[in-house]
């Protein structure tokens, strides 16, 4: 990581977000993505699985449209009107050539000028391990980027080793706390002794602090991982 974070670019239009379940994008990337659908720019969803093995005591089938309906009520709340989900199977999935194709599609379709996916290293800190399917998909859309004639301008990821910020407004850091918090039932079973609205104020706060190596109150930051 540099000694300081340069500013997320502004010269772009359209942004893809490639996650692997439910809540990924809202946590670490909903403020930004607010900020950016009120300034006019186009942002869609694709996720690889409807996160059915994500809540504890409910059957799959029970879970994934909760997960799903959850997921659309977080990106509505800031400004996401796409979202897809693939159907991979939660907690297994795996960089095979099917989820390349099917990541490289989705961008030659919707043409982004930027993508932004999850973080693929093994661990977040010592003593912090990544999940498998983070890490499995993370390098599936890596590959699946350098695979295209015609790539995105840029490829980003949410790691602990950021190059780029964004400057976010307070009202924004508002949204996100509210799209957190739309994962109702999934939260509410993730800590059942914290409050929804608490627990998604919390994580919030901690995503968007203000930080040394960036001048701004509240800021979202991003690893480049490709420039085309």
């Amino acid at each position: 990581m540099s000694d300081q974070l340069v500013a997320f670019p502004e010269d772009w239009h359209r942004a893809l977000v490639l996650v692997a379940h439910p809540d990924d994008p809202e946590y670490g990337l909903a403020a930004a993505v607010a900020q950016w659908t009120a300034a006019g720019k186009r942002i869609s969803y694709a996720l690889a699985s409807s996160g059915e093995a994500g809540i504890e005591g409910l059957a799959p089938d029970k879970a994934g449209p909760i997960r799903e309906a959850e997921q659309r009520e977080s990106a509505r709340i800031v400004g996401v009107h796409e979202v897809e989900f693939w159907g991979y199977p939660d907690s297994r999935i795996r960089n095979t050539p099917k989820l390349r194709n099917e990541i490289a599609d989705a961008i030659r379709w919707q043409a982004p000028d930027v993508v932004l996916t999850l973080y693929g290293g093994a661990e977040w800190a010592p003593g912090m391990p990544n999940q498998r399917d983070h890490m499995e998909f993370a390098a599936a859309v890596e590959q699946a980027y350098d695979s295209l004639d015609r790539k995105p301008r840029w490829l980003f990821c949410n790691g602990p080793e950021p190059t780029h910020a964004v400057a976010v407004k307070n009202r924004y850091v508002k949204q996100a706390v509210k799209s957190l918090a739309a994962h109702r039932e999934y939260l509410s079973v993730l800590d059942p002794n914290k409050p929804v609205a608490e627990q998604a104020q919390e994580q919030v706060d901690r995503m968007t602090a203000a930080r040394d190596d960036f001048d701004a109150d509240h800021a979202v930051a991003f690893e480049l991982l490709r420039r085309a």
